[in-house]
């Protein structure tokens, strides 16, 4: 690392203004304060609310999905596994195929190691691919600029590749991070200054663009020719009933043993985040519990009326919180702290907004049972409305006690 840090210093200069590099000033502040802390740090507060730098933020985030990491590797791998051992397949082919054999690793679905390594093989592609696509476009951004490349970016990345199924073509993978990059953050001129959350929006974008390879039974489950619905999925046909006799218990969803896409199965490791982002402070608690009352309140209401022709009208909130993503859009997505509400008032509005949304997609929507996405986007779109009624509000109320 001493090395590495001279190296750095001894060639600063041909990046400095006036220096044979300057246009790639950029790449060069990004390497260098993404492994070390600059010299030149503000000694103030960077941040309206607290002097954290941006670096720790974004790491802090990164460091809460490594619970949810550890069990989607496993669970990946483990469906995979099973659908194997189900169809009576002996492997697969392709390159995973040939790292799997070379290495002499069994498609086990009782082996923790076979599991969570098979699991890596689909992962770790996906993520190199939104690295990649998305960091060409974040660097030719800020060269264009002249601005920094932040680590908001790691946290993006991140976020997006936890939200696909882990079927998706790399090509596709690629698609939907610039997409949310470019039209999600970049238009509006980067981070801090985007609407719309980032990882979300490529989601969003993948979903209507190619339905069929973000729905449906078949991209669960990542073999070719087999098929699995999700619980959520069960549940809008059949209700909770379906689910069960399915074979998935309410444990086996809370633990995150089911297909579904790469991070939203396990509420366990989510709430695990959960607890660290908000010890923290990077992640507001009041959008959280907000998303979270909001989608109890829908629910029970839902449960009261009832319904003889749709099943979700009797789904409990309990089952709501682990099916799908939405402990997950509730953790990681909702509280991004750029296109949330930033008043304590308007957060509580902006989280029960979501929350109720959320759950009025999954029941009333036929055609989308999963509805925190588009919920989280909705919620984004009338964060600042909400905020501006709130601040307009304490006005009228410090005028009328002046």
């Amino acid at each position: 690392m001493a090395r590495l840090r001279r190296f750095l210093d001894r060639i600063e200069p041909q990046f400095q203004k006036g220096g044979p590099y300057e246009k790639y000033f950029a790449l060069y502040e990004m390497v260098d304060t993404f492994i070390y802390s600059p010299a030149d740090v503000t000694r103030g507060s960077p941040h309206v609310r607290d002097a954290i730098d941006l670096k720790r933020v974004m790491s802090y985030v990164v460091v809460a999905t490594f619970p949810v990491l550890l069990l989607m590797l496993w669970n990946t791998g483990f469906q995979a596994n099973n659908a194997i051992s189900q169809m009576g397949m002996t492997g697969l082919d392709g390159w995973r195929n040939w790292i799997m054999s070379t290495l002499g690793i069994a498609y086990d679905p009782n082996s923790l190691f076979a599991n969570m390594f098979h699991g890596l093989l689909y992962f770790l592609p996906m993520y190199i691919t939104t690295l990649v696509a998305g960091g060409i476009f974040e660097v030719i951004f800020a060269a264009v600029r002249n601005h920094e490349v932040n680590e908001g970016f790691l946290v993006s990345s991140m976020l997006y590749t936890l939200t696909l199924p882990p079927s998706t073509p790399l090509w596709m993978v690629a698609l939907g991070i610039i997409f949310g990059v470019v039209l999600g953050k970049e238009v509006f001129g980067g981070t801090g200054k985007n609407f719309l959350n980032p990882a979300l929006t490529g989601r969003a974008f993948l979903y209507f663009a190619y339905p069929a390879a973000m729905s449906g039974d078949a991209v669960w489950t990542a073999v070719d020719g087999y098929t699995g619905a999700t619980p959520l999925a069960l549940a809008a046909s059949g209700g909770i009933e379906a689910v069960k006799e399915a074979g998935y218990s309410w444990s086996q969803t809370f633990f995150g043993m089911m297909p579904g896409s790469l991070g939203e199965t396990s509420t366990l490791a989510i709430l695990i985040g959960a607890a660290f982002l908000i010890y923290t402070r990077v992640a507001n608690f009041r959008i959280i519990l907000g998303v979270f009352l909001g989608m109890v309140a829908t629910s029970l209401l839902f449960n009261l009326i009832g319904s003889d022709t749709n099943p979700m009208f009797s789904v409990p909130w309990y089952w709501h919180l682990t099916m799908g993503g939405l402990a997950f859009g509730m953790v990681f997505m909702a509280t991004d702290p750029v296109s949330a509400a930033m008043t304590n008032k308007g957060r509580w509005i902006y989280g029960a907004l979501i929350g109720f949304m959320a759950v009025m997609i999954r029941v009333v929507n036929p055609a989308f049972p999963e509805g925190i996405m588009l919920a989280i986007l909705f919620g984004n779109i009338f964060a600042p409305l909400i905020d501006y009624f709130v601040v307009q509000a304490n006005i009228k109320r410090r005028m009328k006690r002046t």
